[in-house]
């Protein structure tokens, strides 16, 4: 779903939504909001607009007590949602649709005034979180409770079953609000599971508005709660002994910490971490689509992407008018202000992060690096860096193998698709790819040799639910959307009997 009235998306009306409806200093606990009292223990935290830098509200973050009336929540709800049918669970998912429907340009209007990305990509964040729910109802409700599995034994029945996972921490990142909560908490909530939900402090605004979709449509208390917090409550949710499974989406540094973390009492986990992904632009591909393509993957929320598309591999023959032509194009994206109208790619979320990409261009500069564009913090107001393209990059720099999470493109060339697929998986990373080639067969047998949980072949990163999303290596553990998202949140269980 998308709508289309341009004058629903302004800075103005997305702060009145939020000083309207957006419930700051409290956090979501046993179905009603808890207001963060003011103490010692208690932190204040701002909430930037990327765009201009400037606070546009402040709030207070829970501090590990919300986490403990959190547990004891989600703890009493689950023995009665566990047990829910199947049909009532998915009639919940659809109402959260349906509400974020109804609420669309309001949850766009947040994303764009508290991330920064352009309207457009926000409008695909809010439809495609919407779709997870939907997709989730549907294939619980196409779920049997129960099914038979065929044994070499006579006289026997076997059955198979499911059971939700229990109680589940989900710690969510800031570069796609919505998104990556709806890949958890919906097949959660369709498993039977209850839940601790801790959004990225960075990005608050939209992700607070889903404690406000439950309450109306009256998800029963404490099967749901949000606890707007930073480290010191993620640690609290991972580590406490009353949690079953814990799902943490973001970087390897603190992916290690929440696995130390959950090792103690045995937690089931998932984890969705870094990337650097390639693109194969093959000689027989179409360079000005290729390059549309490159863009879309290293650009696209200015490169905060876990699946960005960061490094790129271009067969020699064709190498020079690619780059040509990429230099063109990158130099002609509009840089702004979310909120306007013709802005192609928004600011870096945060100060912090902004000051990443600069280390970066910094390490590029040190190592003497080709620059083919870019290479610049912009000077002006908010966290903007130029798109950025650099040529001819050995495989030695830290460029080449460390994930920048900005707009900051790194290439080398090859000569045959042996040396591509080589490059390719020379990574501690295997998250994604993109293949460009006008042979499709060619394309797909190379697709089977890349090392990557998810692989594009002449397509724009494209994210349907009905696709198993994660990686191999070090970006992560076990699957999201999908089938598999939810037997992430369930146990299987057999029965035996006679026939």
């Amino acid at each position: 779903m998308e709508m289309n009235n341009s004058t629903s998306f302004t800075k103005d009306i997305a702060i009145q939504t939020m000083q309207n409806e957006v419930r700051l200093n409290a956090a979501y606990i046993d179905g009603d909001w808890v207001t963060i009292e003011t103490s010692d223990s208690v932190d204040e935290h701002a909430l930037y607009d990327p765009s201009s830098g400037e606070v546009i509200a402040i709030t207070r973050l829970c501090n590990s007590a919300q986490v403990e009336s959190a547990v004891n929540a989600a703890a009493r709800a689950y023995p009665s949602w566990s047990q829910t049918i199947v049909n009532e669970r998915a009639r919940y998912l659809q109402a959260i649709a349906d509400t974020m429907e109804q609420q669309f340009d309001k949850l766009v209007g947040l994303s764009v005034l508290n991330n920064g990305k352009p309207i457009a990509e926000a409008k695909i964040d809010v439809s495609d979180a919407i779709a997870c729910y939907r997709y989730y109802a549907n294939l619980i409700n196409a779920q049997t409770t129960w099914s038979e599995v065929t044994t070499n034994e006579t006289g026997i029945r076997l059955l198979k079953t499911y059971a939700p996972v229990g109680i589940c921490a989900l710690i969510v990142p800031w570069n796609f609000p919505m998104v990556t909560t709806a890949w958890k908490l919906a097949p959660a909530l369709a498993a039977g599971c209850t839940v601790l939900l801790k959004p990225s402090e960075v990005t608050l605004l939209p992700e607070l508005m889903l404690g406000n979709i439950l309450s109306a449509i009256e998800l029963p208390k404490g099967v749901v709660n949000i606890l707007p917090g930073a480290a010191e409550v993620g640690a609290a949710m991972t580590s406490h002994p009353l949690i079953d499974k814990v799902s943490f989406t973001g970087s390897n540094i603190v992916g290690e910490k929440v696995m130390s973390q959950a090792a103690k009492g045995i937690k089931d986990i998932s984890l969705e971490l870094g990337g650097k992904s390639a693109i194969v632009v093959c000689a027989d591909a179409d360079i000005d689509y290729a390059c549309d393509l490159i863009m879309g993957g290293i650009f696209t929320n200015a490169g905060q992407i876990c699946s960005a598309t960061s490094r790129l591999l271009v067969h020699q023959d064709i190498a020079q008018l690619l780059f040509e032509t990429l230099k063109t194009k990158t130099e002609g994206l509009k840089i702004g202000d979310g909120f306007v109208a013709d802005t192609q790619m928004g600011p870096l979320v945060s100060a912090q992060q902004l000051a990443q990409v600069k280390k970066y261009i910094d390490i590029a500069t040190a190592e003497n690096l080709n620059c083919l564009t870019g290479g610049k913090i912009l000077e002006r107001q908010g966290y903007f860096a130029t798109p950025t393209v650099y040529t001819d990059v050995p495989v030695s720099s830290q460029l080449w193998t460390e994930e920048v999470f900005g707009p900051v493109l790194v290439s080398t060339t090859f000569a045959d698709d042996t040396q591509a697929i080589e490059l390719a998986n020379d990574s501690k990373y295997a998250l994604a790819a993109t293949i460009v080639s006008a042979n499709e067969t060619a394309a797909l047998e190379m697709a089977l040799q890349i090392q990557a949980g998810h692989i594009w072949v002449n397509e724009q990163q494209i994210v349907v639910p009905e696709a198993g999303w994660g990686g191999f290596k070090q970006s992560g553990i076990g699957r999201e959307l999908g089938a598999a998202g939810l037997s992430a949140y369930q146990q299987s269980k057999h029965v035996l009997l006679p026939s």
